[in-house]
Formats: structure tokens, C-alpha cells, sequence
């Protein structure tokens, strides 16, 4: 992670020089165990819920992972939110709202797909509604000239608006769907950076004009495109931790011409300014990335791991201290690397909210279950208002798993069950009825009371 001084120098136009100190290109090499516990200690997750309540923790968390993916479905709370629930004492999501949408510390804009961003880096995500802002005045600000300018006057002389203040149009082709021309306008405008995400009623955004919502001085600034780039590429390796040279596409959306040759400069200029530490990991293929800043949490996991080697008896992934339960994301950064996932936890995860039901092998909504340092199963969490509950429709656990057997694991997965259900504000939780699951439920019950 780059330190706040250091985004400081770049944003007044200043490259940041490379570490006198900080790790070279040189690298090293650590076991699959260090890369486990290094991964959850940079995460915040050891324990999970480790941060105090409060903003000046979700703003820690952004500032460690650099950026957290919004999506808007709330099955059981949305994605950014349980990203930070699981990091979080007692989080709830109008935390959240607060600093995106009155204190202005957080914005919305498109690095991994929507992401939510330090107001402080924006300058860093203007090549994003610059390449917007071209594409769209050749296609949607010509086509639909009138009616922007009307949104813009509306805008102006009324303030906030939504898609819903303005009588709807006929529908055009947009993105995925057929669209609304008010709401694929206004999209279009704050694409472009002409207007921000003033607030949200339910998912609905309403939008005011950026320089309203956003700092004339920081506008104002416009580092060169390509230090942009490599610090938005530098924002994929901060949520990770542990990113290689490749991967799915997805995580490296927005990253340039969309060539990998223009990433690997990139990518190759960062390790140069001692940015990233390049590492080889047991068991994983090829080199992976760590941020410079993380490595005295590395020196830390190894001498972790290598004095539990050292005492006998202690092998669960639950046992070394500061374990615990969490229910991750399905785009939390941690799980980002599905071929990490499997390489380094064997642990095979798929989002399959897109994936036709009957192809389904987990659920609609499943999130992965992580014990200690461990990737030990999946639920299936709902958060059900009508019927006042927290739903968990199922379990499955990873081979070789026995969560009744596991030292500790029963008791943290009911404190997870009790963390998401505060967050749900419900009053209720319900546990799976299939026999299956009948003498883990009798345990969770027993230690809810």
C-alpha cells in the first residue's frame, strides 16, 4: 500500500521515488503457510472484526485495500458492505453512506467496475472519465445533444437530480438493455466526470454536477495519463496483496489500451521504484506481487508460522492466535484470484448469482467461509425483512473439514452469525433443517442461547 505521503507527492505532479530502504527487485521466496497467514494479517482479518466501530476504520480499510467493488444486489447485504462487515466491529452500512455521500471522504467511480475511492486519489481515477467523456461526446452527447443539455440546465438551476425527476423518454440501446434516454444520459454524464453520485435512495443515484460535490483544487489536478495507469495498477496488487502478472481479465479493467505488454511496463516500472515486491510462493504458480509496504507484515507471518512449526500439536488453521470466523465478499479483494484460490487454499470458488440455477453446484448467493488462515466452506447467508430474519439456507464444507471437530471454529462461526445479523438489523435467525446439518445446528444453538 502506498503510504499517504507518498500519494501526496504524486498528486502535486511528482512521481514518487523509489525506497531508499523498501525492497528491491530482488524478491524472495516463502511457503504456502506464510502466504496464508500474511494474506489474512494484511487483510485485517486476524481476527475478523478486529477494527473498532466507527468511519475512521472503513476509511482504514479502504486506505489498505485501496478501493472496495460496489454491486448493488443486497441478498445478504451489499458487497462492499460485507467486505467491511467482516473487517469491522459492529459496521453498519450508513457508515458507509455518510462518507460517500455527506463527507465526501469516499466518491464512486470505475476502477475494478464501480468502486468506492478515497476522494484524496482522485486525481489518480480522472483518466477514467476523461476516456468516458471522448467516447461519449462521439456517440450519446451528439445523438442525444438536446436532452443533455436540458439534464444539465435541470441540473444547474434545481440541483440534485434523478433519473425518476424527469419525465421518461422512449428507450434506447444501452449497455446490456434497452434503457431509458434520461437514465442512460445521466449515467453517461457521470461516466464522464461532468456529474457525480450526490446520493443514493436505494440503489437509485441521484446526481449533481462534480464541481459541487468534489474540490475545485483537486479537479484541478491532472497527473499524466500513464502515472494514472500505474497507479490504478497499483490500486489491483493493494487489494490483493498477492496478485501475479496475469489472472482473470476483469481484475485488470480499465488498466489502459488493454494490452498486456503496456501492463507489464507498467507492472516492471513499480518494481523498479520499489512499489512492489516481487515473490514466489510455494506451490503457486509464478511470480507474484507484494506491496513494499506490506513487507514487515510478511516478516511477521513467517516468524508467525515458523514458531508454530516449531510447537508441536498446534496444526489447526484455527489455532494460531488472533484466528477467527468471517464470511467473505464474493468480490471482496481477498477472493479476487480465483486460480490463487485454487493453488494456494484449493479452494474452488465461483459467483454463480449469473450462472443458470440448474447448473448451480452451491447457491445463488454463496460466500466463502474463512477460519483462521483457512478457506473452509461455504453459506449461504439471506437477510430476510419480511419475515425479520437472517436466513442461512445452507452450508457446505471443503473436504476433510469437520466444523464440530475443528478447536474453535463453532464458536467463531457463531459470532459471525451474530455480527451479520446486528448488521441486518433482524431480529431472528434461522438455520438450515436438513439432517444433514442437524448436529451442527444443535452446536449453534446450544452457544446462541
Amino acid at each position: 500500500m502506498t503510504s499517504p505521503g507518498r500519494r501526496a507527492r504524486s498528486i502535486r505532479g511528482v512521481s514518487p521515488p523509489a525506497s531508499a530502504s523498501g525492497p528491491g527487485p530482488a524478491g524472495r521466496s516463502v511457503s504456502a503457510a506464510v502466504a496464508r497467514r500474511f494474506l489474512v494479517r494484511r487483510h485485517l482479518l486476524a481476527p475478523p472484526r478486529s477494527l473498532p466501530p466507527g468511519p475512521e476504520s472503513v476509511l482504514a480499510v479502504v486506505d489498505r485495500l485501496g478501493s472496495l467493488q460496489f454491486d448493488p444486489l443486497e441478498i445478504a447485504g451489499r458487497n462492499h458492505d460485507l467486505v467491511l462487515l467482516a473487517r469491522v466491529a459492529d459496521y453498519r452500512r450508513s457508515i458507509t453512506d455518510t462518507l460517500l455521500y455527506e463527507d465526501r471522504a469516499l466518491f464512486e467511480a470505475y476502477n475494478k467496475g464501480l468502486s468506492i475511492l478515497p476522494v484524496a486519489e482522485l486525481p489518480f481515477h480522472r483518466i477514467t472519465w476523461d476516456r468516458h467523456h471522448v467516447a461519449h461526446s462521439a456517440d450519446t452527447f451528439d445523438i442525444h445533444a438536446p436532452l443533455v443539455e436540458e439534464l444539465l440546465e435541470r441540473i444547474r438551476t434545481g440541483g440534485r437530480l434523478s433519473s425518476t425527476d424527469v419525465e421518461p423518454r422512449a428507450a434506447i440501446e444501452w449497455y446490456w438493455r434497452p434503457t431509458n434516454q434520461v437514465r442512460a444520459v445521466l449515467e453517461a454524464l457521470a461516466e464522464a466526470g461532468i456529474l457525480g453520485i450526490a446520493a443514493r435512495e436505494g440503489n437509485r443515484r441521484v446526481y449533481d454536477l462534480a464541481e459541487r460535490l468534489f474540490p475545485a483544487e483537486l479537479l484541478a489536478i491532472r497527473p499524466p495519463e500513464r502515472e494514472q495507469y500505474r497507479h490504478r495498477l497499483l490500486t489491483r496488487y493493494r487489494a490483493n496483496g498477492l496478485l501475479g502478472a496475469s489472472g482473470q481479465a476483469e481484475i485488470f479493467l480499465g488498466l489502459g489500451p488493454g494490452n498486456t505488454p503496456f501492463r507489464a511496463e507498467l507492472r516492471a516500472e513499480l518494481v523498479e521504484m520499489g512499489e512492489l515486491l516481487p515473490v514466489v510462493v510455494e506451490g503457486v504458480r509464478g511470480v507474484r506481487l507484494v506491496i513494499s509496504a506490506d513487507v514487515p507484515v510478511l516478516d511477521a507471518a513467517e516468524a508467525e508460522v515458523e514458531g508454530t512449526n516449531a510447537a508441536p500439536g498446534i496444526g489447526d488453521p484455527g489455532a494460531f492466535p488472533g484466528a477467527g470466523v468471517a464470511f467473505l465478499a464474493p468480490l471482496d479483494p481477498l477472493v479476487w484470484d480465483r486460480e490463487l484460490l485454487r493453488q494456494l487454499y484449493d479452494f474452488d470458488y465461483v459467483w454463480e448469482v449469473y450462472v443458470p440455477e440448474k447448473k448451480r453446484r452451491w447457491g445463488y448467493y454463496v460466500l466463502p467461509i474463512l477460519f483462521g488462515d483457512r478457506l473452509v466452506g461455504r453459506l449461504e447467508p439471506r437477510i430476510d425483512r419480511k419475515a425479520g430474519a437472517l436466513r442461512i439456507l445452507d452450508f457446505w464444507w471443503q473436504d476433510g473439514f469437520d466444523p464440530l471437530l475443528a478447536p474453535g471454529f463453532v464458536e467463531g462461526l457463531v459470532r459471525a452469525i451474530r455480527a451479520h445479523q446486528a448488521f441486518g438489523g433482524v431480529p431472528k435467525i434461522l438455520l438450515p433443517r436438513t439432517a444433514r446439518h442437524r448436529p451442527l445446528v444443535r452446536a449453534i444453538r446450544e452457544r446462541l442461547g
